[in-house]
């Protein structure tokens, strides 16, 4: 991805959303930032919420890190993400290690 190959890796990961957000709109790629995702409890909007880093197409959350490795924390992270939002997929880039890593969620709803 163009930008850990322009920044590499040991930035703060503000530093990356902030570049992800100026390469995406220089690719004129529909995303919101920060977006707040409500949660409810048997029909009920808690008070708390989370809050995606970007939503492209109005169907792909994207969660950014920047930790030396990802673990299965950030990956029910994007899980709840996914069932606050009530969309299927999702993608998690991590660019706090010497490679991009990245990893793909696709959530059934029909189970």
């Amino acid at each position: 991805m163009e930008v850990h190959r322009e920044l590499g890796h040991g930035f703060l990961e503000a530093v990356y959303q902030e570049a992800l957000a100026l390469e995406s709109a220089a690719r004129q790629l529909p995303c919101k930032r920060e977006v707040p995702l409500p949660v409810s409890y048997k029909g009920q909007v808690l008070a708390c919420h989370y809050k995606a880093d970007f939503i492209y197409f109005n169907e792909v959350v994207v969660e950014t890190k920047a930790l030396s490795k990802l673990t299965t924390i950030e990956e029910a992270q994007i899980i709840d993400y996914l069932k606050a939002t009530g969309l299927q997929r999702a993608l998690l880039l991590n660019f706090g290690a010497p490679r991009l890593e990245y990893k793909r969620f696709v959530l059934d709803y029909k189970e």
